[in-house]
């Protein structure tokens, strides 16, 4: 199958730093591609020249991991005003964050910036946090945005409200897509210990009202002492390329990235994932259709 399936079915790949030359010059056909927005915040540069370039060749998809959404302390000004002017420059077909939050208020009154992706409770004063920052960056970008599903490594004792349908309510509240994290769906369920994993995972696609998924994401994890870590650095596993059968079948056809941020293979690796995720797509709409 010809790596144009990738572009013709919506798959996209990461543009990372050791791919900009290879990318630019190449121009593989794909549909979109990702960069982290946090990596593009300067008013000038380099790289800022060469993700205008990149826009040129493709269409774009800003992917933050610094909004920390679910912060009580509420959203960084400085952080928003940046992607707002970048959102400006790039005219994007998507902005997303996930739901974490990284932002908390010390003793002295002070905020600090915990630098990674914490997870979130499952609970209505969490949900009400969520969907207020959310709102706040909507209203400041003038567009919805997609909020991804975290992998977590703990779970919280006060969890009240099911996943999917924490979701499912944040999007009917805010207005706001959901991007589907297939790799973190699936780190979860074997760090929880979930009998059947992909069972358990395949529940919350059943559970998502089809119509708010606005992207999904592939990756691979790794195996670090009986823990599933969420390392985008290795193939898709088959588990997770069965989960994505059975979303394309769930959803139907929606923009997937190949996500790969660590031990960068060589640009040909990430296409023939990519013509992979364009063969699932084939092979399940015309089981569905059928």
């Amino acid at each position: 199958m010809s790596i144009r399936s990738a572009a013709a079915h919506g798959i996209g790949i990461g543009l990372r730093q050791p791919h900009y030359e290879e990318v630019l010059e190449g121009v593989p056909p794909l549909a979109f591609i990702e960069v982290h927005s946090e990596n593009f915040f300067a008013d000038g540069g380099a790289a800022l020249a060469v993700l205008q370039q990149a826009g040129e060749r493709y269409a774009v998809s800003l992917h933050g991991v610094g909004l920390a959404l679910g912060s009580a302390s509420g959203l960084d000004p400085w952080h928003l005003d940046r992607l707002e002017r970048l959102v400006r420059r790039v005219d994007p077909v998507r902005v997303s964050d996930h739901a974490s939050f990284a932002r908390v208020v010390r003793a002295d009154g002070n905020v600090v910036h915990g630098s990674d992706l914490l997870p979130i409770a499952f609970t209505d004063a969490a949900l009400d946090i969520l969907c207020s920052n959310v709102a706040q960056v909507q209203d400041r970008l003038q567009r919805p945005i997609l909020v991804e599903n975290l992998s977590a490594y703990l779970r919280y004792a006060d969890d009240a409200i099911a996943e999917a349908d924490f979701f499912a309510r944040l999007c009917r509240r805010t207005g706001c897509g959901l991007l589907v994290d297939l790799n973190n769906l699936m780190v979860n369920a074997l760090n929880d210990g979930a009998p059947e994993p992909l069972a358990h995972c395949g529940a919350f696609i059943e559970a998502i009202p089809a119509e708010v998924v606005g992207e999904l994401h592939l990756a691979g994890f790794a195996d670090v002492d009986g823990l599933a870590i969420d390392d985008h650095g290795s193939r898709i596993r088959p588990d997770v390329w069965r989960l994505f059968d059975r979303a394309v079948r769930r959803f139907g056809a929606r923009p997937t990235l190949i996500e790969w941020d660590s031990e960068l293979p060589a640009l040909e690796v990430l296409l023939a994932e990519a013509r992979q995720a364009a063969q699932v797509v084939d092979a399940a709409l015309a089981e569905t259709v059928a």
